[in-house]
């Protein structure tokens, strides 16, 4: 009986605290969204517009993360994996860890600090999250050639529609 209970209160759990998709999967960003200001390993800020201006031309892929996260750190080999069969993508890591400080520490213990990173300095609640209805991570997202949101919300990257995607896009050329 304990064990069921145990199991029980386990579900309703995780229903309640599941990652929510968003309603409506949007396919461009707001200005107010590319105005948003992120920290790089550098300790430079920049617009999330520059971020992917400098992808522009290429299909980028969105990896919004935080060291605390159990999922995320379990989803970063399949990143890794994604990209490695994918060569000819950028891809971008979003932090939403708390601290500076906590944010590299996380990026040396995972690894990742030879790939591209940014802050949320500001935290969770910002113009860009809140457009794009960011209430859990990891959330992967996949970026056009053009800037365009193709496709919009993944958990993880194994997300068979993040390939289909990424094929898509590169037989276009274009989103």
């Amino acid at each position: 009986m304990k064990k069921l209970i145990q199991l029980a209160l386990c579900s309703i759990s995780l229903l309640a605290f599941a990652q929510k998709a968003p309603e409506i999967n949007k396919t461009e960003f707001s200005k107010e969204a590319l105005s948003q200001k992120v920290m790089s390993l550098e300790g430079k800020k920049t617009s999330i517009a520059d971020v992917l201006k400098k992808h522009e031309g290429r299909i980028l892929i969105i990896d919004f993360w935080a060291s605390w996260c159990q999922d995320c750190i379990l989803a970063l080999p399949a990143a890794k994996k994604l990209q490695e069969n994918n060569p000819e993508l950028d891809f971008v890591y979003f932090s939403l860890d708390r601290s500076h400080a906590q944010w590299k520490k996380g990026l040396d213990k995972y690894q990742i600090t030879d790939q591209e990173n940014y802050w949320f300095d500001e935290g969770w609640k910002n113009d860009f999250n809140n457009y794009i209805d960011l209430n859990w991570v990891p959330r992967f997202m996949v970026v056009g050639q053009t800037g365009k949101i193709a496709k919009y919300y993944a958990i993880h990257p194994n997300d068979p529609d993040i390939q289909k995607t990424i094929f898509a896009l590169l037989r276009n050329d274009e989103d």
